[in-house]
């Protein structure tokens, strides 16, 4: 998948980081959600090629690049550190301002860049997400049903761990199939990618400790940002799935405007996963924020 890009390696503080790039134009960052890879912009980064030079990565604890050591407090699977992760991959292709999409935990990466550094990040487009803070703040019985995953994987280990390792491509079809689509969306060659990296070892203890770092450290950094009355500058567009819980148990675009400044959004017909069951719907929208 994915053919017409070139692959590499960026390194930051011994993390490898799995890397795709094609096209031209300006820089344009795609990043994933859970329990994805890179892989999940299958049906989107090609139509944007002619646009926009296209960065794919697969961040620390997912898809192709490292996994870190789990640490006590979570620091090193923080949404900041995985911020920095993008932020050096950039650095390193030469793009010190550009344009970010992204898709459930990798929009979490993508609101974190934008609010650490301001002037790095030209205009974001998050994909079926609230603010992390938010979520937990209102969590509701139907959400907690639907997002059972957000408070079982960050259960002390070894268990939730075990869970996952004891058959990965089972986990990655329960939580993927369990939506609103089912498993229909998916391309067969991409799901087998998203079972292969959850296979890989320490991909377990990497996604917990990703939750665990949500439900922690990274609370603690957003509420330094609400403290301090941060608000996020550049333009901001979200998109969610009318069929999502996200869309069905949070005002989007309110909390959204409690955290930015120039905030725009919808919902797509569909569920959690618009890059594969919208694939047209997104790409229309990537172009029509990104070149205004």
């Amino acid at each position: 998948m994915l053919a017409q890009f070139s692959s590499l390696d960026v390194v930051r503080n011994g993390v490898r980081l799995r890397v795709r790039v094609a096209g031209e134009g300006p820089p344009l960052l795609l990043v994933h959600g859970h329990p994805q890879t890179m892989a999940m912009w299958h049906r989107v980064a090609p139509a944007l090629l002619p646009h926009f030079t296209v960065v794919l990565m697969d961040l620390r604890g997912y898809g192709d690049s490292g996994r870190p050591a789990p640490d006590a407090d979570h620091q090193a699977h923080s949404k900041r550190q995985m911020a920095l992760d993008a932020l050096a991959v950039m650095a390193h292709l030469g793009h010190a301002c550009f344009a970010v999409l992204a898709h459930d935990r990798g929009a979490r990466v993508a609101h974190r860049l934008a609010a650490d550094h301001p002037d790095a990040v030209s205009r974001l487009l998050l994909l079926d997400i609230a603010p992390t803070l938010a979520m937990y703040t209102h969590t509701s019985e139907a959400f907690a049903r639907a997002y059972w995953h957000w408070f079982c994987l960050i259960q002390p280990p070894p268990l939730p761990e075990a869970l996952i390792a004891s058959d990965p491509a089972r986990y990655v079809r329960s939580v993927m199939g369990g939506r609103h689509a089912g498993l229909a969306p998916f391309d067969p060659a991409a799901l087998a990618e998203y079972e292969r990296c959850a296979g890989l070892p320490g991909t377990a203890e990497a996604i917990c400790e990703d939750y665990r770092a949500s439900a922690g450290i990274d609370l603690a950094h957003d509420r330094a940002d609400v403290a301090a009355g941060r608000r996020l500058a550049m333009p901001l567009r979200v998109l969610w799935g009318e069929h999502g819980t996200v869309g069905r148990c949070f005002d989007v675009l309110a909390l959204w405007r409690e955290r930015a400044l120039d905030v725009s959004g919808h919902s797509l017909p569909c569920g959690h996963y618009l890059a594969e069951e919208l694939p047209e719907a997104v790409v229309a929208e990537t172009l029509t924020f990104f070149t205004p």
